[in-house]
């Protein structure tokens, strides 16, 4: 998985500089536009490398297929950054797209002028408030989130106060995991109240100025759930410099190796661990059969894991 990761960072940086430069000679073979979230966060970079795996395993195979990887350089706040580079992969002629929506919403005119001009569209991680992409990859965000609330449940003993850092305001994947881990307390847990939710739009820093705000407004919080990986990793930091950890309970979203640091510091309890390697290889598998006419399915969820100190070791 290393060699992976550092595949999809070498190309994340090719993928950069071929969009930025407003085309380039057409390959040989099938061209699909992958376009996720950002670029940084290892979540997108593993999705990366599980589509060019794929990709590779194909050619080899002699189906010539290539992934072109884009994403807002300014992260997960540039939606129309999203639609800029849909438009783009239209113009270049791809012949499918791979989207991760930044905004349920603001995805929609984008996703249906790539349908119109017909181009097969694959979304992956996120959905978008449309019907008329070609498959859906997917985590069940709600099953994770009920989940995440039963495990931080369990941490805090069924009683207290918990606080939420989550990521993207207007994102599907986000707000499922929110809105379902809020349902699951008010359902299950009635000796928890849930004191405030901020949104960090995924940025480590800004979820731990966020996470130190609540453990100062609230001097008796007793966890935090977060929502992906960036806010998970800040969150963990700000417990870790209060000098809480253990103290203040903490589940999160996603692995990377800052997430590992922090379920073996004894920081973060557990995290809802995704599958994006295979949103990544099965999104490209989906793109190639729809593309030469072969039966796909139309949703495919990828699974998640539930990752503590127990089991850490096992994740790669």
């Amino acid at each position: 998985m290393k060699k992976l990761i550092w595949l999809a960072v070498c190309l994340a940086v090719v993928a950069g500089t071929v969009w930025a430069g407003g085309g380039r000679d057409r390959r040989e073979g099938y061209q699909i536009a992958l376009i996720t979230m950002d670029s940084m966060d290892e979540h997108w970079l593993r999705l990366n490398a599980g589509a060019q795996e794929r990709a590779i395993a194909l050619r080899n195979a002699g189906t010539m297929v290539w992934v072109d990887w884009g994403a807002p350089v300014i992260g997960k706040v540039d939606a129309a950054e999203q639609l800029r580079l849909i438009e783009d992969a239209i113009t270049r002629r791809v012949d499918a797209i791979m989207l991760a929506p930044l905004h349920a919403d603001a995805l929609v005119p984008g996703i249906q002028r790539a349908r119109a001009a017909g181009i097969p569209v694959i979304l992956v991680d996120s959905g978008a408030s449309t019907d008329v992409y070609n498959a859906f990859l997917f985590t069940d965000n709600a099953a994770a989130a009920r989940l995440a609330a039963d495990e931080l449940a369990r941490a805090i003993g069924g009683q207290g106060q918990v606080a939420i850092i989550n990521a993207q305001a207007g994102a599907v994947t986000t707000m499922t995991r929110e809105n379902e881990f809020r349902a699951q307390i008010a359902a299950y847990h009635p000796g928890i109240t849930i004191v405030g939710v901020q949104y960090s739009d995924g940025h480590p820093h800004i979820a731990l100025n966020q996470a130190t705000d609540f453990m100062t407004a609230f001097p008796n919080l007793a966890g935090f759930y977060a929502c992906n990986e960036g806010a998970t990793v800040g969150t963990g930091m700000a417990i870790e410099q209060r000098g809480m950890a253990g103290q203040i309970r903490f589940v999160g979203f996603d692995w990377s190796e800052a997430t590992r640091g922090l379920i073996e510091r004894g920081v973060l309890d557990a995290t809802m661990v995704q599958n994006p390697v295979q949103m990544g290889y099965k999104g490209v598998q989906a793109a190639i059969d729809i593309i030469q006419g072969r039966p796909t399915a139309r949703h495919v969820d990828t699974g998640v894991t539930v990752v503590n100190r127990g089991n850490a070791h096992t994740i790669d």
